[in-house]
């Protein structure tokens, strides 16, 4: 399914708009926890640890907002917004939230 933060496809008419789509990722402060315990993988001050679950959290949302699209019979996904917010007591949660307009392409 074609993504796109822009408000149209490239070369693509938009036929039909069918609606907001979304698509959520939480992460719990276990997995916060467990790569911290392994954060000797830190190099130039970058964790590929924390990199990779975050990367991972954002595909799930991604995916789930991809879906949602299809079954409202959507070719794509325009206006694609990722957002990154702090939950929970302490801030021990991370939720990854996808969101944007499933579309009918000509």
């Amino acid at each position: 399914m074609i993504t796109a933060t822009t408000p149209t496809i490239a070369e693509r008419t938009i036929v039909q708009t069918l609606g907001v789509v979304t698509g959520e990722a939480i992460l719990g402060a276990n997995v916060f926890r467990d790569i911290f315990a392994g954060i000797r993988d830190i190099v130039g001050g970058r964790s590929g640890s924390y990199e990779n679950v975050l990367r991972s959290a954002r595909e799930t949302a991604l995916r789930e907002m991809q879906e949602e699209a299809r079954k409202l019979g959507g070719d794509a996904v325009v206006g694609v917004d990722l957002d990154y917010e702090s939950l929970g007591a302490q801030n021990g949660m991370l939720m990854v939230t996808a969101s944007g307009t499933a579309v009918k392409l000509g």
